[in-house]
């Protein structure tokens, strides 16, 4: 018998997440049947959806469960017509380092995952970049930054958590089609990294710097388009400096994912019915059955140079927690995964 490790959720999150609210357990796994795959991982990921998937049940994530995420692993065995031995796929079965599953087009998939996928070919560039720039953070950016806001050269692009694993791939498509970029991170190096080597023209630490103030400066005249990745008090500042006919697109919350209590868009309805903002909700999940043309894109860009990304790589199975952990205090650059 083939013995898999997992780490589960071993208690509810209440706050920050700690060491202490997962543990690691070992299972057997069957045998393979007709249309299964058996997989090792690879890497994990690590995403701050996670946080409201260990914090409540009302995404299926229960004590005892495999903590959710998506992760790259080489299959090493399979019983399944186009799943060869030796190919490498991503699949959302968390973090556990062997797996038995089902593929195919035929086996059903919860509506906020992807279905398993093959890893197309990167050439010299790491397998990584799958869960990352060339996976879901690349499409939760790319989809809803130009078809949802649809940015038109010279008009102005705010991203908040803009050096993380998606804002930092929006800001960059911002910039390729001739934007005003502006972002918000939450450390000095951060905002370097920004500026210097992505190309923002503006960026600034919210920990020390007035947002309001920070937008009366960059952009005097007002924000076109807003990309949220992290909502609270600063989304409602942001908000408040859009022009006319200007679109938000709301991807994340990551500064609520540790609250007991969400704060409120305080902004007043006036506000969007004055300027007929248009805010809209987003997941990479909207645009499954275009998950290829947009990879193709974000691959071409990489390869021209005009897409650059950055990796938080931590090792070792057992500190999977522990980098998780760091990437909702916002320790990581660009996307946070783990290397077994």
């Amino acid at each position: 018998m083939v013995k898999a490790r997992k780490i589960v959720l071993a208690r509810r999150f209440q706050g920050e997440p700690r060491p202490e609210d997962f543990r690691v357990e070992e299972e057997e796994l069957p045998p393979l049947k007709d249309g299964q795959i058996l997989a090792e991982a690879v890497y994990f990921s690590v995403d701050p959806f996670q946080r409201s998937m260990g914090g409540t049940e009302k995404y299926g994530q229960k004590v005892g469960d495999t903590m959710m995420a998506a992760q790259v692993a080489r299959i090493v065995e399979s019983r399944a017509a186009g799943f060869p031995v030796g190919q490498h796929i991503v699949a959302y079965w968390g973090w556990r380092d062997r797996t038995v599953a089902d593929v195919g087009p035929d086996v059903p998939t919860p509506a906020v995952m992807s279905p398993p996928m093959l890893v197309s070919d990167l050439g010299d560039l790491p397998l990584s970049l799958s869960l990352g720039v060339l996976g879901m953070p690349g499409i939760s950016g790319y989809f809803p930054l130009l078809e949802v806001c649809q940015p038109k050269a010279g008009e102005v692009v705010v991203v908040t958590g803009a050096a993380g694993a998606v804002g930092s791939i929006v800001g960059q498509i911002a910039l390729i089609k001739g934007c005003t970029v502006i972002g918000f991170a939450g450390s000095d190096a951060k905002v370097k990294w920004l500026k210097e080597e992505l190309g923002f023209h503006h960026a600034f630490n919210y920990k020390t710097t007035d947002v309001s103030t920070a937008l009366k400066q960059a952009a005097p005249d007002g924000v076109d388009v807003y990309f949220d990745n992290v909502a609270g008090d600063m989304s409602t500042k942001v908000i408040s400096h859009m022009r006319y006919r200007g679109r938000i697109t709301v991807i994340g919350a990551i500064s609520q994912y540790n609250e007991s209590q969400s704060q409120k868009l305080v902004t007043v309805p006036i506000t969007f019915a004055a300027n007929q903002l248009r805010i809209v909700g987003c997941s990479y999940t909207r645009w499954h059955d275009r998950w290829d043309e947009g990879i193709t894109q974000l691959q071409q860009w990489e390869k021209e140079g005009k897409l650059k990304y950055r990796e938080t790589v931590s090792h070792g199975f057992a500190n999977t927690p522990k980098a998780f952990i760091g990437m909702l205090r916002g320790e990581n650059f660009g996307k946070a995964v783990v290397k077994l």
